[in-house]
């Protein structure tokens, strides 16, 4: 049987680096595109091929992924951009046309809870442009809508020491929340399994659905303090932004993410056996922020 030949985007991210170990313990070599090789695993770079560019540069994603089969396709976010949702928009636009042009047979995309509602989510509608600009290429897309992802709570580890979490969301409101190293399993069984076709949508919600003060309460327990929630309002969080010196479109993005699925938002797929992953926000917690903090 040939050897499948698949494309990694973003192999040194939390979702990507999980994909490129799985697919290497399953016997392929992966071919992975990435800025820095640099931040490859040292015992990682013998059992790859690299392809160094960036996802802006057209010219590199066409030829990077020319013999591919199929492809992982995770749209990397730049908060130095002055206007990230358009940046997104083109590293779509780029990947769509060397889908096209390369003849890539399968995609799988990483996406969020949200893009299904196309307009009105800040950055995430740069996932739902990316889900329609890969979809309309007539290659077998799977896109994954992942729930919000445990290492986001990594950027806020000064707050968690002192005993605080911030947020805009509505606190009492229960939304999907998910180890991205469940995400790459997923997308991992995705690419090597012959058995789908597309374009299809599936979610991926974690284990629980969790508001914002279950998050404080679980992180707080596993961390061994108390972990107070505190609410902001979006002007407030603009404020807080355009002081740390952000450009006003990624302020926009940022605030627009939040306030896009804040009151009552279900996503498009229920809660189920295929759309559930095992980790626990808990478990998570316990082996990587209470090291830190």
């Amino acid at each position: 049987m040939p050897v499948m030949t698949i494309a990694v985007t973003a192999a040194t991210g939390h979702v990507g680096s999980r994909v490129t170990r799985l697919l290497v313990q399953a016997g392929v070599r992966p071919l992975v595109l990435v800025r820095d090789p640099s931040k490859l695993d040292s015992e990682l770079r013998g059992l790859v091929d690299v392809a160094q560019g960036d996802l802006t540069d057209a010219g590199f994603v066409s030829s990077a992924t020319k013999g591919a089969e199929a492809l992982l396709w995770i749209v990397p976010e730049d908060f130095t951009a002055a206007d990230p949702l358009a940046g997104m928009t083109l590293i779509g636009e780029h990947g769509a046309a060397a889908v096209s042009a390369n003849g890539i047979g399968r995609v799988v995309l990483i996406s969020s809870v949200g893009a299904e509602r196309r307009r009105g989510a800040g950055l995430i509608d740069g996932l739902a442009r990316n889900e329609e600009l890969l979809t309309g290429t007539g290659a077998d897309v799977l896109v994954l809508r992942c729930g919000y992802f445990f290492t986001n709570l990594l950027n806020d580890l000064d707050s968690l020491r002192a005993g605080t979490l911030t947020t805009t969301m509505t606190p009492d409101v229960p939304l999907p929340w998910t180890d991205p190293r469940d995400i790459g399993d997923v997308a991992a069984a995705r690419l090597l399994s012959p058995h789908w076709s597309g374009p299809v949508v599936q979610a991926v919600h974690g284990p629980e659905d969790l508001s914002w003060s279950d998050v404080a309460r679980v992180v707080g327990e596993a961390i061994g303090r108390d972990v107070s929630l505190t609410v902001l309002g979006d002007d407030d969080l603009r404020s807080a932004l355009g002081g740390a010196g952000l450009p006003p479109a990624l302020i926009e993005g940022i605030v627009g993410m939040t306030a896009g699925i804040r009151d009552g938002f279900t996503p498009e797929q229920p809660r189920s056996y295929v759309t559930t992953t095992p980790t626990t926000l808990r478990a998570w917690a316990w082996a990587n922020l209470r090291p830190l903090v």
